[in-house]
Parts: structure tokens; sequence; C-alpha cells
């Protein structure tokens, strides 16, 4: 009996595995190819300017994590800017955003402070979780984020109840729930699935699918890969598939999936195909692919890259970009000097906001 090929994909499988173009009056579940909706200058520069703030976040954090700054688990978004950017854009005030252990740039793209967070990363006291929770661990209720966590596949589960409460509170809010491909796999989010579907829960579970589950390719760990937004139809649930390199793309199918569900009928799922330029973690030499695949989609798939061509073509100056460069590399920097300046938590804080109980 021969064995199924385990090769991992190649670089460019958004084009091995390119949806088919949406047709017109095409159901939910149908798989979306890139955007041609024109947007403006000023948006697309606003866009830029959220990724480019997170692409200079994560390089400096790992800059830090190497010189020692940054202890424990560290999880870089390098590469997948678009996907949380192109949602950010897509939601509205109010909607709650929960996500998994790769998180810092779902963070920043909600508004919240580079220096909060990156105080959060180096265990200071002015750190979101008070320097407590590091990397995997932080909340802000007032920017409607709650967390990174670090159990792969919980945001199913907890999105779900976030949704829950929406409903149950009648505030036409939605919970935007993000997790990797490789927790698509687990049982807990299909106990959401079911639990959303059955009382028609206002949540958009987003399958940010870089490719690789650690260091093992899609491929190799998942059935019928190339299809994770279907993985909702036996409960109902209709899916999209997305460019996730194409902030626009994502902006766009994000409103339509954001409207379908806030209109009262259930919930969706969005996969946005992505990749992630960094290993798994710091701590990941990502031996498991070659130099050329990373290099091929840096060169012809880089996020930033495409929306940075848009704006040339929209009329923005080199001069422009690079100043918006510029001026993020200081706020960035800012950020780092500030968090390594600032004390670490006073050892009483150990016991801090712990509940005991006695038997």
């Amino acid at each position: 009996m021969t064995s199924p090929s385990l090769t991992p994909g190649a670089a460019n499988f958004w084009m091995d595995q390119k949806p088919p173009e949406k047709p017109e009056h095409a159901e939910p579940n149908d798989s979306e190819g890139p955007s041609s909706v024109a947007l403006s200058p000023e948006h697309y520069l606003s866009a830029y300017r959220n990724m480019l703030l997170i692409r200079r976040f994560e390089e400096k954090a790992g800059q830090l994590y190497g010189m020692g700054f940054i202890g424990g688990f560290c999880h870089l978004y390098i590469g997948q800017e678009a996907v949380v950017t192109g949602m950010m854009m897509a939601k509205r005030a109010g909607d709650q955003v929960i996500t998994s252990y790769r998180d810092h740039g779902h963070m920043l793209a909600t508004g919240m402070d580079p220096k909060g967070v990156m105080a959060e990363l180096t265990g200071r006291r002015s750190g979101y979780s008070k320097g407590k929770g590091g990397s995997m661990h932080m909340f802000s209720v007032e920017k409607h984020f709650y967390g990174g966590h670090g159990i792969v596949g919980t945001p199913a589960p907890l999105g779900s109840g976030l949704a829950f409460a929406n409903k149950y509170r009648g505030n036409g809010n939605v919970c935007l729930t993000f997790f990797g491909e490789g927790a698509a796999n687990q049982g807990q989010v299909y106990e959401s699935f079911n639990m959303a579907s059955l009382w028609k829960l206002p949540v958009l579970y987003i399958i940010e699918n870089n490719h690789y589950a650690m260091g093992t390719a899609v491929e190799r760990a998942t059935a019928h890969a190339e299809e994770l937004y279907q993985r909702g139809l036996a409960f109902g649930i209709p899916g999209r598939q997305v460019d996730g390199m194409d902030v626009a793309a994502v902006e766009t199918v994000g409103r339509e999936a954001l409207e379908h569900i806030r209109s009262g009928k259930g919930p969706m799922i969005l996969e946005a195909l992505t990749y992630r330029y960094r290993g798994h973690s710091m701590s990941d030499p990502a031996k498991y692919r070659t130099r050329e695949e990373v290099r091929d989609v840096r060169q012809h798939h880089d996020p930033i890259e495409l929306l940075h061509k848009r704006l040339v073509e929209f009329g923005s100056s080199e001069d422009e970009l690079k100043s918006i460069d510029k001026e993020i590399r200081a706020i960035v920097n800012d950020a780092a000097e500030f968090a390594q300046a600032e004390p670490e938590p006073d050892p009483s804080e150990l016991w801090a906001d712990v509940v005991a109980t006695r038997g």
C-alpha cells in the first residue's frame, strides 16, 4: 500500500489553491478571491501605517528577545499583518477580539498602546497585565480585546461565550475569534461550532492559515487542508476563504461576513490564507521549510509590499512612505526604551488578583 505524500506545501500555495472567482449571487460558503474593490488612498495609508507598526514592533520584540529583555515564549506575527489589519477596518465599535498566542499584532491593531504591550513583554509593572502575563496573556477591556491565550483552540469556546453575552444583551456586537489552522483540528473548536450554530451566536471564526502548525505543514496533519473554511458546513455554518496577504480583500470579505452575522443569521467562518516569516516561536529555527520558500513569499506575496505598490499607484511618493516608516520606527523605539526603563513589579504583586479558597 502506498503511503500518502507528506511533502510540505510550496510557498506559492495561494496560487496552487487559488479560490475560484465568486459567481454572481454566490452563497456565503463560496470561497473568495482577491478584492478589486477600490478604496481611497487615505484608507490605504491608514492600513499601511497599522501594518508597518505591527511589522516594526515585532522586529523590535525579536531583537529584545535575543538580548534577554523578553523571556518565556514569544510568537511573532511578521508576515500576517494584513489579516488583523483588514478585519479591524471591517469591524465596528463594540465588536470584541479574542485570539491565541500569536497576539501582539492583534493588540496593536485594536489600538492598544505599544508602550504598554512592550512593557508587558519585558515583564514591567506598567504592562497591560502588570508584568505578570507576558507575551501570551494581555487584555484590554477598554479596547474590547480579551486575550491572548496560550492553550491551542481556546479562543473558539471563549469567543463563543463572548458572543453569547452579546446576544443575551442584544447589543448587536460580534466577537471576532482568531485561531490558527492547527487549532482548527481541535475538538473544542467543533463543540463551539455546534453551540454557536444552535443558538445563532454573533461570532466570526477567523482561521489564520499560515500553512504551518508549529513545524508541521498543514497538508501533513489536516484532511482536505485546502478547504478549512468549509469545516462548519456540518453545523450549518457558512464559510469564506480569502487571500490573507491582501488587506483590501480581507476587509471586503470581512465586512460581508460581519453583515451576515449581524443580520441574525448566526456564525460564519473566514479562512485567511497567510504566511509567517519567522519560526513558530523564537526558539524555532524553522528547518522544516527552505529558505527559498520564505524568500519567494517575501518577494511575491508580502502584504506590506503589495500595499506599498498600490499606494504608489494611487499617487503616494516614496518620500511620503519613507516618512511614515521613519515615524513608526520612532514610535517602536520609544516603546522599547520605555519598557526597558520601567521597574519590575513589586514582589507583593505576586499575590494580587489571586483567589484563595479554604477547604
